[in-house]
């Protein structure tokens, strides 16, 4: 069986070793089902994609969405990233890491009136539009604050992103940013409203993208627009390429930074602007791993079943896209391997990690590993069937901290009070 190695996780004498630190030492303080975390592979990615764009006037906004821990967070801001915040709850996170307002740019299809203008008054660094509906909302709030809105439009540019159509966003059929025929009369119409102040053109056309050509044809659509734009005497500050770079889960040869570079450089240099990027996955997925361990085994004849401790509340991506991610033992026992399905204790038949996989023959009590958790794991995580959410672990070196404990019974309560008599 293939083991899923890299700068994150790697096997040392059959253990597996998150930097220096054995997996199997951080389950004997904190238990399972864990998420454990790479600060090193954080910094480093962060640093190629830094590198990569070094001739380009850029700056890079960590997508707050793919992993949202304050330490995580802060991991990033500190290393020079601003901050792509979806939400008020996101927003809130990212000041509780210590990040400045100013350095945040507020995303979402959806922004309520109370978000938009919790960003007006604390002066966020631009608000990104996605509907001539909410341009109009966004100068509406701004006049009655006594604002002006810094303001960037979303435009889809009607690109095939060649991935799972769950995470497509790009394409004219998806409910994101307004139609590429449709964005120049939104630019006209919101250079004419009095409260708002057009920064950018921006662009997110989906994610888990493997390939470059997707990027080359919507960058080269939307510098089209751009120039139009600037035509007609709309001069923008920055053009947003947004996120979506792929990484590894299985056996995908997915680009590097460098590549996308070499390959937008021609086009990004003649804007005469900053160019702005929103990854997530790609800072964060590698970098990451739930740790679980096997409670039972069972056959039931036509298939074999490893159940586990974690379930879809705590890793949704396969039960809600049928996302693949590598499972590997945590300490290797044996090269003998069998086909199994990877279940969960939840109550649905969608609650698995893998189906008919092959894995090491495991027994009652081993560890196992789902790889690449880092991005979309623990912001995804939930409480349903009661089931508390598992700890967050940071790996430096040879030592680990809980960045986030595991929740107690009383968390799953909150503030719930029985009020039946």
């Amino acid at each position: 069986m293939k083991k899923f190695e890299n700068d994150a996780f790697a096997y040392r004498e059959g253990r597996l070793y998150c930097e220096e630190t054995p997996v199997d030492s951080i389950v004997e303080k904190v238990g399972t089902p864990v998420y454990i975390y790479s600060r090193k592979f954080f910094e480093n990615r962060f640093a190629e994609f830094t590198k990569a764009f070094s001739e380009i006037d850029h700056k890079i906004f960590f997508a707050v969405k793919s992993n949202f821990n304050i330490n995580v967070i802060r991991i990033f801001y500190n290393a020079g990233a601003g901050l792509d915040v979806n939400s008020a709850g996101e927003f809130f996170r990212a000041v509780k890491a210590g990040a400045k307002p100013e350095d945040m740019i507020l995303t979402g299809v959806g922004k309520t009136a109370e978000e938009i203008e919790l960003g007006l008054k604390e002066n966020v660094m631009l608000i990104k539009a996605e509907s001539f509906d909410e341009i109009v909302l966004i100068n509406k709030i701004a006049e009655r604050l006594g604002k002006i809105a810094p303001l960037a439009i979303r435009v889809n540019p009607d690109v095939d992103a060649e991935t799972h159509p769950y995470i497509s966003t790009g394409l004219s059929e998806n409910k994101f940013g307004i139609n590429s025929k449709d964005a120049f009369a939104a630019f006209r119409e919101a250079s004419k409203m009095k409260n708002v102040k057009l920064t950018g053109i921006d662009m997110h056309i989906g994610s888990q993208i493997t390939s470059v050509s997707p990027y080359v044809e919507a960058v080269n659509k939307l510098a089209e627009d751009f120039f139009k734009l600037k035509e007609a005497g709309i001069a923008l500050e920055h053009f947003d390429i947004g996120g979506g770079m792929g990484i590894r889960y299985k056996d995908e040869t997915p680009f590097a930074p460098q590549e996308l570079a070499d390959a937008l450089a021609p086009t990004l240099k003649k804007l005469g602007c900053q160019i702005m990027f929103e990854p997530g996955r790609f800072l964060t997925a590698n970098g990451g791993a739930l740790v679980t361990r096997v409670l039972y085994k069972k056959s039931n004849g036509a298939k074999n079943f490893t159940i586990i401790d974690a379930a879809m509340n705590d890793l949704l991506r396969p039960s809600l896209y049928k996302a693949y991610h590598h499972v590997q033992p945590v300490v290797e026992k044996t090269p003998e391997t069998f086909v199994t399905d990877v279940v969960g204790p939840v109550c649905e038949s969608g609650d698995y990690v893998a189906k008919g996989r092959e894995i090491p023959v495991v027994e009652d009590g081993d560890l196992l590993a789902i790889m690449s958790a880092g991005a979309y794991g623990m912001v995804m995580a939930s409480n349903y069937n009661g089931r508390r959410r598992p700890a967050e672990v940071l790996v430096e070196g040879n030592k680990f901290k809980i960045i986030r404990p595991r929740e107690t019974f009383e968390h799953l309560l909150y503030e719930e009070k029985l009020v039946v008599e």
